[in-house]
């Protein structure tokens, strides 16, 4: 494996982590879907990356903005490490 193979590696990662947040995001609007085994396993992929951010990223009203910084961040990282996908 070259090195930028590795790199698009590592942006695709953050490319389908991206997605992930955005899977998060809206079962959030789903406060039952909460006990299921797939939805714990998303919050457990998505908080090592979003409860830090969400301490630095004020509310807006009742508004979480901080998914949305997560995943402007996730892209941008990877379309500069060339994932596919971009």
């Amino acid at each position: 494996m070259t090195s930028a193979t590795v790199l698009q590696l590592i942006g695709l990662v953050l490319y389908i982590l991206g997605w992930v947040v955005i899977a998060r995001s809206l079962l959030s609007w789903f406060p039952n879907a909460r006990g299921n085994a797939l939805v714990d396993i998303v919050y457990q992929v998505t908080d090592p990356f979003l409860l830090p951010l969400q301490r630095i990223v004020p509310r807006i009203g009742m508004l979480d903005i901080s998914p949305m910084i997560a995943v402007i961040i996730l892209f941008v990282i990877a379309a500069a490490l060339g994932a596919p996908g971009f």
